[in-house]
């Protein structure tokens, strides 16, 4: 039978319920500073900041904004567990599985994380964020990254992400990549990835094995 070594997943909406709140900021941002471009908070999902600001806003002065203004809406977002990830990632953990979080956020989000879920670090062997790879999503680098650090190949791998970039990344990556229905429409989801799942409320390490085979 079929198993997996590694799980590698991406962090907004697919762990934590965010992605709502980063849609109010982008939303917003968005529409000051680039109201051209129609929908813009939805297009930049799973890209890093530095790829956003040379891609859409590529002023200084805009930028110093932007990253004044985001750093202080992290500082206060809610970071509440999609349903059952905690969960899922503990029974992995319990069957030896790395866990890993490969996000297109940087190390100063990262520290908002942890200001308020202490132990939320513990809980990986390895944080990859977007100072660790130059290609961002829907690049499969990040993906490709996450397998190297554990020394695995990309078959004993399982990723999971929600954002269309994302779930491009990982199947670009040519991991297994379970697609979750927390920001988009379950029929694209299903497009982009091997499975789907709404949460983690039903999926445990042996569920995943079943998928695997």
């Amino acid at each position: 039978m079929k198993t997996f070594k590694a799980a590698l997943f991406d962090l907004d909406g697919t762990l934590f319920d965010t992605e709502g709140q980063y849609s109010v900021f982008w939303g917003k941002t968005c529409r000051r500073f680039r109201p051209d471009i129609d929908r813009l908070e939805y297009k930049i999902k799973g890209m890093t900041l530095v790829q956003i600001f040379d891609t859409y806003f590529p002023d200084p002065e805009v930028q110093a904004i932007i990253t004044e203004g985001l750093n202080q809406w992290e500082m206060q977002m809610h970071y509440d567990w999609v349903p059952g990830a905690e969960e899922f990632i503990m029974d992995c953990r319990r069957h030896g599985v790395k866990c890993a979080v490969i996000t297109s956020s940087n190390q100063m989000k990262m520290k908002a994380v942890a200001a308020q879920r202490p132990h939320f670090n513990d809980l990986f062997e390895r944080i990859l964020t977007s100072e660790d790879f130059s290609a961002s999503k829907p690049a499969p680098d990040c993906y490709l990254l996450g397998a190297k650090v554990f020394g695995l190949d990309i078959s004993e791998c399982v990723v999971f992400e929600d954002a269309i970039n994302g779930l491009q990344a990982g199947m670009a990556s040519g991991i297994f990549t379970i697609g979750l229905t927390t920001t988009n429409d379950p029929a694209v989801v299903a497009q982009l990835s091997h499975h789907v799942i709404n949460d983690f409320t039903k999926l445990d390490y042996e569920k995943v094995c079943e998928l695997l085979n």
